[in-house]
């Protein structure tokens, strides 16, 4: 990885929201060197150069210059703000260059997997970052894992994967998989227990209803004529013949 070269400050005033507050104030991040057998030592860096410098990922190899020091240095730790995202606060860590360090790098699939294209299934991406153990002027950007050629049923582990710095990680551990899609089951809803069906009412209700004989000794409605085979009501005062 190409070295980054990166001005630093000294930081007089440190500890405290009020002084992370007036170095953000000025366009810059507070940051801290240290690592080795140096003491550490608190700077602040330019905010639009840092962030130029990150584009090239975590593991960028920086020489930091300030005063009259001039060092080797990763970037350990990177403080966002939590709603913002704004870089609020840096650890530079001291390296030599002579010396292997372990790093994370991310994992960058490369390829369509014929299982997925031509099969229907399914990519699983189990590592998404691999520990590696190389010198800091080795440090990759990223590792390719090449995929096109797997089908359904097929895995990548560690094993598999070809780098020319050393991967840590446990050989065995699946990197990258494809498998079968699943078919999605849409149930049937039951009907409640127990649920009563709702009660036919007959249209013809009504017209029997009105054509029914009235009960033994009910007088019928008036107008109505008497059901079949019930005598007239006799009036009063009218005499037998």
């Amino acid at each position: 990885m190409q070295q980054v070269n990166v001005s630093a400050q000294p930081r007089e005033k440190t500890g405290g929201k009020g002084a992370i507050s007036s170095v953000l104030g000025q366009g810059m991040v507070p940051a801290v060197v240290y690592g080795g057998e140096k003491k550490p030592v608190p700077v602040m860096v330019v905010e639009k150069e840092i962030a130029g410098v990150l584009k090239f990922g975590d593991n960028a190899l920086i020489k930091l210059k300030y005063g009259s020091e001039e060092e080797n240095v990763i970037i350990k730790v990177v403080q966002r703000h939590v709603v913002t995202d704004r870089v609020i606060h840096l650890d530079f860590q001291r390296i030599r260059l002579t010396d292997k360090l372990k790093f994370k790098v991310h994992v960058k699939l490369v390829g369509e997997p014929q299982g997925v294209k031509l099969q229907g299934g399914v990519i699983e991406h189990a590592m998404r970052e691999f520990n590696i153990l190389c010198m800091p002027t080795e440090i990759p950007k990223e590792i390719e894992v090449e995929v096109a050629g797997l089908n359904i049923g097929d895995s990548i582990r560690v094993r598999d994967v070809k780098s020319k710095v050393e991967i840590t990680d446990d050989p065995n551990h699946i990197v990258v998989s494809v498998i079968a899609a699943k078919e999605e089951v849409v149930e049937t809803p039951l009907a409640a227990p127990g649920a009563a069906e709702p009660e036919i009412v007959a249209a013809k209700g009504k017209k029997d209803e009105e054509g029914a004989a009235p009960a033994a000794g009910a007088k019928p409605a008036a107008g109505a004529k008497p059901a079949a085979g019930a005598k007239p009501e006799e009036k009063k005062g009218e005499s037998k013949k």
